[in-house]
């Protein structure tokens, strides 16, 4: 699936579709199918670059942007926020706080008192 990149005050050149693509294909590593990617890369008139980038997986939504002074900065940060949502969407199943399983049940406990 491709990526969807948008550009406001820029012209997106080969370069930069072939980096986004490249971040968005580095997440697959996670082994989560991604429904939709998309990318808006704008200029400030400040002349920092902002990055936003969504991605629509079964189980929500990943969204994230950034600004930096250079743009290939901002795609990267962009990029470890969306891997840091994605890795804990993907661990979330696992993670303790997730499952009670453990946890003795209530009447187990009153039945051990008496």
């Amino acid at each position: 699936m491709t990526v969807d990149i948008t550009g406001k005050n820029l012209e997106i050149t080969p370069a930069i579709r072939e980096r986004i693509e490249y971040k968005f294909k580095k997440l697959e590593k996670y082994q989560v199918p991604f429904i939709s990617k998309h990318a808006v890369i704008s200029t400030e008139p400040n002349r920092q670059f902002k990055v936003e980038a969504s991605a629509a997986i079964p189980g929500g939504q990943l969204v994230a942007s950034a600004e930096h002074e250079d743009m290939y900065g901002a795609i990267a940060e962009v990029y470890q926020k969306l891997e840091r949502q994605l890795n804990k969407q993907a661990h979330k199943p696992t993670s303790r706080r997730a499952s009670h399983c453990d946890k003795p049940e209530l009447e187990e406990l009153e039945e051990e008192t008496e």
